[in-house]
This record gives C-alpha cells, sequence and structure tokens, in this order.
C-alpha cells in the first residue's frame, strides 16, 4: 500500500490529526506556497464537546461530524489520507504510516490524547471511555441495552446493576455527562419504560480531588455541586476509584458500588507516535515543543494542541497551557502563519495563548461560565454556553439540527434518537482486510 501523494516543486506540510489545531492549521494554509496532506484515522472532524449529548441520546453523531473531504472540496494542493502515523524518521523526514510511508518538509503533530487509565488494566478493560464519537456511540447503546435488560430480568440485585452508573472524573466532560444521564432519569424514563421505576437508578460521579472543575473557580465548582446534587447525582469528593471486577466499583475508603455502566472520563494522555525520544516527552506524554511549537532536535517537526505542551515559553503559562480547543485553535493559527513566514525567509512569532474564558453545562438553565474577570452561572451562564458552541459547530445543516435537537429537549425531551445500533460485522470486515494488506505490505 501507499500514500499515493504526488510530489511537487511545493514543500509539503504533513498535518496529524484534524482536530481543532490540525483543521484549524490545515484551513489557514489555504493559497499558501505548500502541498498540504492531512492525515487522520477517521475520516471526519469531531465536536468533543459536545460527544456527551450524543452519549446520553440528545443529538445524533453525524450533527457534530464533518468528513474532511466535504470541508476541503476544491482545495488546490491539498490531499486527505486515512491512516494512522507508526513512526517518524527524522533523518530521512519520512513516516510511517497504516498505509505506506510518507515524505514531508514539514511535519505537524496535533493528533491530540487519548483516555488514560493509569496503569490499571482492570479498569481499561471493561469501563467505558466518552473521547470519541464511536465511543460515546457504544456508550449510548450500553445505557439504552441496560434499560431493556432490566424491564426482564429477575434477579433484584442484577436489576440495580443495570439501573446504577458510576462515572469517574469530575471535570468538564463528567459533570456535562453526569447532567445529562439525571435529566435522562427526570424525564426520558417515566415516559420510555413507565414500567421501570426510575428512582431505582442512580448516578454516581467520583472525583479524587476536593472540588469539581478544578480548572475553574471555586465559586463555580460550589454552583456545579449544587446543580448536581439538586438533580439527584450522588457526587463523591475526595474518592479514588482503585478496581473493577464482577460488576463492582472499588473505592480507596473501602466501599463498593455494584454497576454494569462503568464511565471512565478522568485523566488523558497524549497520542503516543513512535521514535520520539523519551527526553522530548513531558507530562502526560505530551510532546515537549518551543515558543514556536519546534519539537527540539527533530528538523521541521512541530506538535500543536493536546499532543504538546510548552511548560516554559510562555510566561503566563508556566508549566504548559491547559488542553482546551483555544489553545490548540490559537497555535494552529499561529503556525500557519509562521509556516507562512517561513516560505518567505522570516523570523517566526513566539506562541502567546489568550485565554477566551471555560464553562460548563450541568443541564437545563444551569451552567458556569468564567471570561473577561467575569463568572457566572444559571441560565445566563447556559445561554452563553448554547451560543458559543452553535456558533463552532461546522456546518449550516449540522447547527440547525442541533439547534432543533436543543429546542425539542428544551420543551418535551421528545426527540426520537434513542435507538440501539450496532454495527459489528462491518467492524469485523474492516479489521479482517486491514490485517490482511498489513500482511501484504
Amino acid at each position: 500500500m501507499s500514500c499515493n501523494v504526488p510530489k511537487t516543486d511545493k514543500k509539503r506540510v504533513v498535518i496529524v490529526g484534524g482536530g481543532f489545531g490540525g483543521l484549524k492549521l490545515a484551513q489557514k494554509l489555504k493559497r499558501s506556497n505548500y502541498q498540504v496532506v492531512l492525515i487522520d484515522k477517521n475520516n471526519y472532524h469531531q465536536f468533543p464537546p459536545l460527544i456527551y449529548q450524543v452519549a446520553s441520546s440528545g443529538i445524533e453523531p453525524s450533527s457534530i461530524a464533518f468528513p474532511f473531504r466535504r470541508l476541503f472540496q476544491r482545495r488546490k494542493d491539498f490531499y486527505f489520507r486515512l491512516a494512522e502515523v507508526k513512526s517518524i524518521h527524522t533523518t530521512e523526514k519520512i513516516i510511517q504510516t497504516s498505509i505506506g510511508k510518507l515524505s514531508y518538509d514539514y511535519l505537524v503533530l496535533a493528533a491530540g490524547t487519548t483516555t488514560n487509565f493509569f496503569g490499571n488494566t482492570q479498569v481499561e478493560e471493561n469501563a467505558i471511555p466518552m473521547k470519541t464519537l464511536s465511543e460515546s456511540m457504544g456508550l449510548r447503546n450500553a445505557l439504552l441495552d441496560n434499560f431493556e435488560r432490566a424491564l426482564t430480568c429477575t434477579s433484584p440485585q442484577e436489576k440495580q446493576e443495570l439501573l446504577n452508573i458510576v462515572i469517574v472524573g469530575g471535570g468538564a466532560t463528567g459533570v456535562e455527562i453526569a447532567g445529562a444521564l439525571s435529566e435522562m432519569k427526570n424525564f426520558v424514563l417515566p415516559k420510555d419504560y413507565p414500567d421501570l421505576p426510575n428512582s431505582m437508578m442512580n448516578i454516581y460521579l467520583i472525583e479524587s480531588q476536593s472540588r469539581l472543575l478544578a480548572a475553574m473557580s471555586e465559586k463555580s465548582s460550589a454552583n456545579v455541586l449544587k446543580y448536581l446534587r439538586s438533580m439527584g447525582v450522588n457526587v463523591l469528593l475526595n474518592q479514588r476509584v482503585t478496581d473493577y471486577k464482577d460488576h463492582t466499583v472499588y473505592i480507596n475508603d473501602g466501599s463498593t458500588i455494584a454497576t454494569r455502566t462503568f464511565i471512565w472520563v478522568t485523566g488523558v494522555t497524549a497520542q503516543k507516535v513512535n521514535n520520539i525520544p523519551a527526553d522530548n516527552l513531558g507530562r502526560g506524554n505530551r510532546i515537549l515543543v518551543n515558543a514556536y511549537n519546534q519539537v527540539d532536535g527533530m528538523d521541521g517537526v512541530f506538535s500543536i494542541g493536546d499532543q504538546c505542551i510548552m511548560p516554559d515559553a510562555d510566561p503566563n503559562w508556566k508549566g504548559g497551557h491547559p488542553q482546551l480547543a483555544q489553545v490548540a485553535i490559537q497555535q494552529g493559527n499561529l503556525l500557519a502563519a509562521n509556516l507562512k513566514r517561513l516560505d518567505k525567509g522570516k523570523a517566526m512569532k513566539p506562541f502567546r495563548y489568550k485565554n477566551l474564558g471555560t464553562m460548563a453545562t450541568v443541564g437545563r438553565n444551569k451552567a458556569v461560565a468564567e471570561f473577561a474577570g467575569m463568572k457566572m452561572g444559571g441560565f445566563m451562564a447556559w445561554f452563553m454556553w448554547l451560543v458559543v458552541h452553535l456558533r463552532s459547530i461546522l456546518g449550516v445543516r449540522n447547527k440547525f439540527i442541533v439547534f432543533f435537537n436543543w429546542m425539542i429537549n428544551y420543551f418535551s425531551y421528545g426527540q426520537s434518537l434513542r435507538l440501539i445500533i450496532y454495527a459489528k460485522k462491518a467492524k469485523e470486515v474492516i479489521d479482517r482486510e486491514e490485517r490482511l494488506a498489513q500482511m501484504h505490505q
């Protein structure tokens, strides 16, 4: 197999990862004097802030995903390849991918992060992560399937296991999925499952620190805690999950929770790329970069977004920037400008992050937001959250569909998205074809 990208007299920029940073970089290099190649393991850009709404059947998966080929139609000197990068060979300026080798003049690593299970193999094998669209759809299927099974099982213990939901991680994703599932319990179950007492459904949110949303102020943390508990979520602070086996979550204080829905949304680690020396890696396996997002000792190699860390270069962010979409977008913007400067023989400009604020939503009329020195909660923060996220979704159609689903949810929770859909056979065929292709490389 081969990447099959034609060689031209233009320098080639290879971007690994089509997340917020990689996508912004590819878009900003339009009409530049570069050939651009985007590589991603998916053929679409996904919008992670709303993945939890797919998992809770609030919106459909296609509403927060947009195909790369649709985004870059009729774009000259641009190529997309569906592949995964296996290793980098900096001396030859070549990357090895799952579909063959590809040379580069400039390489940008922007593949983001994956779930961190902190070496706990039992948790990794049994917990449900929620980093990608496919994982969120898997969680949706598991939740709905458990409700169906709870209706028919005869064992009271098994029924309780099916209706107990444990979420580990009190960051934005954790509090948002906890809030969404609480609304499902209070408004959806009584309608869809009238013969299943919703009082049996228990939602637990476990956080190892003393408060939720550690990246935000104590006031916002306190507001979110108040919202969740008023919605019936059992929030356990200063508690750490040590193990999960036999449908039971074990906590460090000796307590246990029986559950068959174990959601793990605490901690991430950068996507691994072979041949990057350990000296080039920082906290969370993130690639160390300088103020220009260059990887030290690797000629022509850059990294942006969650996959990298800039520990000392930005004076306002000692120890590194937060792993947020805005950091990746701003780094993608600046790197595109810097690559154009390099092409003209000009000096690059250092990266300085401009904090545009943070926000998190818990449910209808309940959210927190912090920006420009202001802290707000309740309806206004929730409305701001809606506006910001709706503007950020790609595609007019997707914006309309998400807005339409939000309107239905707000007034009735009546959308018909609670479908159990499995594509196991198709996945088996794809996996078999990939194994055969690798054998013949």
